[in-house]
């Protein structure tokens, strides 16, 4: 195979100032101080007004990043937020330039990097199209031999001709990825905005990926949804602070990223409120996983034993109504279970669940039955809302911890692993039907 994208020793530098003055500053204090230095000048005209220094800081958002993409291939992208990812496909897609390094392309490149970027917002639907064709250099009557494909696919017909800028974020997305990936370019790079859309969508999105590589094209996509990767992708690349840490085989390369996310002692504390995920209505202060009622937490945990995940946080706003929940994930990403204590869905009555909430600290806690989740690693997301649809706090992936079986369930049955990742114990129950066998033996006769 031929390589479509390579790059070379690529690094990206930005320069972040700091200004030296922080904080409020009232109008009544700007006027003072120049009054004052008016004044200053005034008494002594020749002596120069000190300098108001700013300091800079290099910020590397890529380092020494070295990379070859065969044609066809399907690569998927992840890593924390923060680590390079977004700015390697505008690198990539020539948004921007590298400070050093090279990239080299085969092919013409289509990016969809943003809700509404590369739209004009005064153009209509139907402009747009003809305007992004231009941009990869098609001419107007190839893209008018895929226009109704494009339309058909955004599933946007009645407002083709009205100007994007009454789009909603869901209509810009489907518009702009099906503009991008019905318009034939050799490299396609797509970053999350498709977690826009709605499922079914999204789903109709990574089938159309899953086309595009079998028609010989390429696709490097930043995703969180871990799942479509590991089903999508030939190979996963793992970005950590701007640094390729892991390359090579999807199921690989997602276990080593969520290893990496486990904290130690599988605890997470936020100790500044003011840097904590949340709002000024609610903030996480802690997340940590529990066994056997021990009050020090732990990341490996006893299949056999229930495992209790609190969540602790700040309420500041008195009278809020507030829930708790938290998504599991396995080690590809698939979603095992997602839990909350919201009245309406909890197991239990829970006294604070749908409930105003007087300004303190709170603890929330999920208990997680013993012999219930099979052997493996799980990554866990902690959410706090208001109310459905109404999230507050979010923290992806805060904690991992590892479930390991004792032996207890799986001594009879050494060979091998138990499939799935959920493996509770059951009730079976056994009864005697019949003892004359050689009759239906003679007759045929099943035995129902």
């Amino acid at each position: 195979m031929s390589v479509v994208i390579r790059i070379e020793n690529l690094s990206k530098k930005y320069l972040l100032r700091h200004k030296s003055q922080a904080g409020y500053v009232a109008l009544r204090d700007c006027i003072a101080k120049g009054l004052s230095r008016f004044g200053k000048r005034l008494l002594n005209p020749f002596k120069q007004a000190p300098l108001n220094y700013n300091t800079k800081e290099e910020f590397w958002a890529l380092k020494n990043i070295s990379l070859e993409v065969e044609k066809s291939d399907c690569e998927g992208l992840i890593g924390p937020n923060g680590a390079g990812k977004t700015t390697l496909l505008k690198l990539i897609s020539r948004i921007t330039e590298p400070t050093e390094g090279r990239i080299s392309l085969k092919g013409r490149v289509a990016s969809l990097l943003g809700v509404g970027i590369g739209f004009h917002p005064e153009l209509t639907g139907r402009e747009n199209i003809y305007l992004n064709g231009a941009i990869l250099g098609m001419k107007r009557r190839e893209i008018h031999l895929k226009f109704d494909e494009i339309v058909s696919f955004a599933e946007i017909e009645k407002f083709i001709d009205t100007p994007v800028k009454h789009y909603s974020s869901g209509m810009y997305v489907r518009l702009a990825f099906s503009i991008a990936s019905q318009l034939s370019p050799d490299i396609l790079l797509v970053d999350e905005v498709l977690a826009v859309g709605d499922a079914i969508f999204q789903n109709k999105c990574l089938d159309r990926i899953s086309g595009i590589t079998k028609e010989g094209r390429t696709v490097l996509f930043v995703s969180h949804n871990l799942p479509s990767v590991a089903n999508l992708c030939k190979k996963a690349i793992l970005l950590e602070k701007g640094e390729i840490s892991s390359y090579g085989k999807p199921s690989d390369v997602i276990g080593r990223y969520l290893s990496a996310i486990q904290s130690k002692g599988a605890e997470m504390v936020w100790p500044d409120i003011g840097q904590a995920p949340g709002t000024d209505i609610v903030r996480l202060h802690a997340v940590r996983v529990i066994q056997d009622g021990l009050n020090s937490p732990t990341a490996d945990a006893d299949i056999s034993k229930e495992i209790l995940i609190q969540i602790t946080y700040w309420n500041l706003c008195e009278g809020a109504v507030l829930y708790a929940a938290i998504w599991l994930k396995d080690t590809l990403g698939t979603p095992v279970f997602s839990s909350s204590n919201h009245k309406s869905i909890s197991l239990t009555h829970d006294q604070w669940s749908a409930k105003p909430h007087r300004k303190g600290l709170f603890q929330a806690s999920c208990l997680i039955p013993a012999n219930f989740l099979n052997e493996g690693r799980y990554a866990i997301t902690a959410i706090l809302g208001r109310n459905v649809g109404d999230t507050q706090a979010i923290s992806e992936n805060v904690l991992s911890f590892q479930v390991h079986d004792t032996g207890a369930m799986r001594k009879e049955f050494i060979s091998g692993g138990w499939m799935g990742v959920v493996r509770p114990r059951l009730a079976w129950e056994t009864e005697f039907i019949e003892p004359n066998v050689s009759a239906h033996m003679r007759t045929g006769d099943s035995i129902r």
